[in-house]
């Protein structure tokens, strides 16, 4: 990992730009001046600018925002093309899965989490010497712990064994080793039950870009099917399905307002009006495409009929050659209406229906997988489709119905042991390809990190 002390000039010191930006987010009175870690938590309104730089953070750099996962993870599988041949940012390379450690893309995510989860630990450690009411130590707390816990996960999936960073001590933390995959399960199991503890229901914004109980249950319920432990995620899954902060969107043109009731979680853009990270990143029109296209393959995936790609994909059409674009936010100026969504009710849905499937309760999965496929404009998945039949289509629904979205083919593949199936739309893959190389900076400045990942 990067020497940790790098994090700490920028991060123990909250500039007055950082926290202007916040303010957008939370609409308080920001004081005049930077902000010492140790006089943060001295009142609620400045403990809550803290918490909202966190979110700022992710927002911007981490591997939740929309211009990380989603693009880096959709270009590594098989459900975007990369057209930035020249790009020195290390994408491309993404793409053609030829991977090195000293790869600038890889070093970007793990870098950029990392300094998001030492903030998060910055706020855990404030919290806990602070004189806040109770009801805000509690409500702070579990938002902190549960960003920490997201990233922690999402980083796990990606490079595998990681150091489990819960401290500022940067002494400790420039040495640190790797935590091994069950252990960061473990310790994710155990933050996440303190979460649900910590946190209400309701939201603390209307705007649901804070996290809430029901976003710490859903991530449990993700842990527990690393684990393998089905009926544990199935309870977890049904306390969101079945609670009244949700409801299924029916209307295929809303599933991307920031209004909706399906919505668990969203990142709101820097400022009024912005368009979402994704609206930008996938567009381009009356040209051939230079950085990114849907593949052929992902297209081929869905039927004509198919609502979502009618509405949720865009063709462009130059010199007699057709490409696709995904199209799932559509406002690129004067935005009102779209945010980046994180965690939404069709991925519980669609999880709820894997975890029925794997336990062999096949007639209460079907529900579940049949409300996407039924508002997309598909036919339901009849009584009496087999466990590998119906199993193989929550793959397939997966897919069509979160491309580009938190690199969900990766780890839906991931989950399920299936990313030996990118061979035949991906010729370089290989298996070691499940897991990114440590970056090769951290190493060198670290070698407790070692050993390297296989293959790398």
């Amino acid at each position: 990992m990067k020497n940790i002390r790098n994090y700490i000039r920028t991060i123990l010191f909250l500039s007055i730009t950082s926290i202007i930006s916040c303010e957008k987010m939370l609409e308080v009175d920001i004081p005049q001046n930077q902000i010492d870690r140790n006089l943060v938590f001295t009142d609620t309104q400045t403990a809550n600018a803290a918490l909202a730089a966190l979110y700022s953070g992710v927002r911007d750099n981490s591997l939740v925002a929309g211009d990380e996962i989603g693009v880096f993870m959709s270009i590594y599988t098989d459900d975007v093309d990369c057209y930035a041949t020249t790009a020195t940012n290390g994408v491309y390379e993404l793409y053609k899965n030829q991977l090195i450690s000293s790869n600038l893309s890889i070093y970007a995510v793990w870098a950029n989490t990392y300094q998001q989860i030492y903030l998060a630990n910055s706020i855990l450690e404030g919290v806990q010497n602070s004189s806040l009411a109770t009801a805000d130590k509690n409500r702070i707390t579990g938002e902190a712990l549960l960003v920490r816990s997201i990233l922690h996960f999402y980083l796990q999936q990606i490079y595998g064994d990681i150091p489990y960073v819960n401290s500022t001590d940067y002494q400790t933390n420039s040495f640190i080793g790797k935590t091994s995959y069950s252990d960061v399960l473990a310790k994710l199991e155990s933050d996440l039950g303190t979460c649900i503890t910590l946190l209400n229901d309701d939201y603390s914004n209307v705007e649901r870009i804070f996290v809430n109980r029901k976003v710490a249950e859903l991530m449990l319920a993700k842990v527990y099917m690393a684990e393998l432990r089905y009926g544990d995620a199935e309870t977890k899954l049904k306390s969101i399905v079945q609670s009244p902060l949700y409801t299924f969107e029916n209307d295929i043109t809303k599933v991307f307002q920031k209004s909706g009731k399906h919505i668990l979680w969203q990142l709101k853009p820097k400022n009024s009006g912005d368009a979402t990270k994704e609206a930008g990143i996938y567009y381009f029109t009356n040209v051939a495409p230079s950085n990114y296209a849907l593949s052929t393959n992902l297209v081929n995936s869905f039927a004509s009929s198919d609502l979502r790609k009618q509405n949720w994909m865009a063709t462009v059409t130059v010199g007699g050659n057709t490409w696709y674009r995904a199209d799932k936010y559509k406002n690129r100026s004067n935005n009102t209406s779209e945010y980046s969504i994180v965690f939404r009710l069709e991925e519980v849905y669609l999880l709820l229906a894997e975890t029925l499937a794997k336990q062999g309760k096949l007639g209460q999965a079907l529900p579940y997988i049949n409300s996407t496929r039924q508002r997309a404009g598909l036919l339901a998945l009849p009584v009496g489709t087999s466990q590998a039949i119906l199993l193989s289509e929550i793959s397939n629904e997966n897919r069509r119905e979160f491309f580009t979205e938190m690199g969900h083919r990766f780890f839906d593949l991931k989950r399920n042991g299936n990313l030996s199936n990118l061979v035949s739309a991906k010729p370089n893959w290989q298996s070691f390809h499940q897991l990114w190389p440590i970056p090769q900076k951290d190493l060198q400045l670290n070698s407790n990190l070692n050993p390297q990942n296989p293959g790398y």
